[in-house]
């Protein structure tokens, strides 16, 4: 999956992966930001997967 980073304004970092709606993410820096989203999308697959074997 691919992940889109981009700096805001304020300085933040902002991190989104396209393909599963509800991840994004800011950080303080891009790593952050990257790892903070990676980690959403695995508490956000794994609650599908809960959810379709129940």
């Amino acid at each position: 999956m691919t992940v889109e980073v981009e700096q805001e304004e304020d300085g933040r970092w902002i991190a989104e992966i396209p393909a599963i709606p509800g991840a994004m993410v800011y950080g303080t820096t891009k790593p952050e930001a990257v790892a903070r989203v990676e980690a959403l999308v695995l508490r956000i697959l794994a609650d599908r997967v809960r959810n379709a074997a129940a």
